[in-house]
């Protein structure tokens, strides 16, 4: 017996390259169920986690998954924006605490999230060092968009172009870093917190200029009606908000009608949550709301489904695989009997 266990080695130690491709590929086969198994069921714990902890979200009508997704990991939105005054409707109705995103920009491949100092609190962020967003064009990181981009407190970063032939819509704006986070594991450490106001900067729905009523302002004017002023385009506007530029900057148009991409509802309670439900169901036409437990649930069952057929499939091959293979060692055997005869 050893001396067969003897050749065996022999043999294994000559031939390690195929015992180690053979080897492998049996592992692979045998444990690709279980790791897919493994994959999909702490995916599916991460997923339903962050939708137990969103209560309510209201976005415009489509794809609940896609609005989903978009709020929950600062996926770049498809879905088109609502109006600021869907978020007033709710803080006026006292039933939940409203907390805009706005998701349409960029700091290079890092999502710049503007909202309100309450997602903060929401998510449970807190400081590594410095503070929070207080005044226009200023900005928070998340800790691994801090470590990534190499800056510290008090560096500044700009907002990436919307795209290559955005020509009239957004402006890229030069942003001052007054905080970092802790690192928490989750989405939010890819983030750059800014204030809603300051999204709308970048989306050009506020600028600041020169003062046209200073003498060196004097040749960007092309006409002059009391105190309207129409300059030309030699007119600076500021990319960047300081204390000396700040009081230049001013929005166009009604703030009602301001993009959100999604408005995140903290109900008071259960009953609230349902009362705010009914009415926006019952009042709103081109807005919904939803519950991202259940739309993650459905999504959820139907990856289930999809991963059954691959697990069906998987053992399918897995069976083939080791019919296959015994049958080569059969075969083997077979071929080699006269040897086997003479040890």
């Amino acid at each position: 017996m050893n001396d067969i266990l003897f050749l065996a080695w022999k043999y294994l130690k000559y031939n390690w390259i195929k015992t180690i491709v053979l080897i492998a590929s049996i592992s692979l086969i045998l444990f690709l169920p279980l790791g897919l198994q493994l994959i999909v069921n702490q995916g599916s714990e991460m997923l339903t986690k962050r939708a137990e902890s969103t209560p309510l979200l209201i976005g415009a009508k489509g794809s609940a998954v896609d609005l989903t997704l978009s709020a929950l990991y600062f996926k770049k939105p498809v879905l088109n924006p609502i109006h600021f005054a869907e978020l007033q409707k709710v803080n006026n109705t006292e039933l939940a605490l409203a907390i805009p995103l706005n998701l349409r920009y960029n700091v290079r491949e890092f999502r710049i999230i503007g909202t309100s100092l309450e997602y903060l609190e929401f998510r449970n962020l807190t400081l590594k060092e410095g503070r929070l967003f207080i005044i226009l064009g200023e900005c928070v990181l998340g800790a691994r968009v801090a470590e990534v981009l190499n800056v510290k407190i008090g560096d500044f970063i700009m907002s990436s172009p919307a795209g290559a032939f955005d020509v009239a819509g957004s402006y890229p704006l030069k942003m001052k870093i007054v905080g970092i986070l802790n690192t928490v594991g989750k989405i939010e450490d890819e983030g750059v917190f800014v204030d809603i106001k300051t999204s709308w900067v970048i989306s050009g729905l506020a600028h600041g200029h020169m003062d046209m009523t200073k003498p060196e302002a004097e040749s960007g004017i092309l006409q002059r009606e009391g105190d309207k002023i129409v300059a030309n385009a030699s007119v600076l506007s500021y990319t960047e908000i300081t204390e000396k530029n700040i009081d230049s900057f001013h929005f166009h148009g009604n703030p009602e009608d301001f993009p959100l991409d999604a408005i995140i509802a903290i109900p008071k309670d259960r009953k609230s949550g349902i009362l705010l439900r009914g009415r926006f169901e019952e009042q709103t036409e081109n807005v919904q709301i939803l519950v991202p437990l259940n739309v993650i649930s459905d999504l959820l069952d139907t990856v289930a489904s999809v991963k059954n057929y691959i697990l069906v499939g998987s053992i399918v091959v897995g069976f083939a695989t080791l019919v296959t293979t015994v049958l080569v060692f059969i075969l083997s055997i077979r071929l080699r009997q006269r040897e086997i005869m003479t040890i």
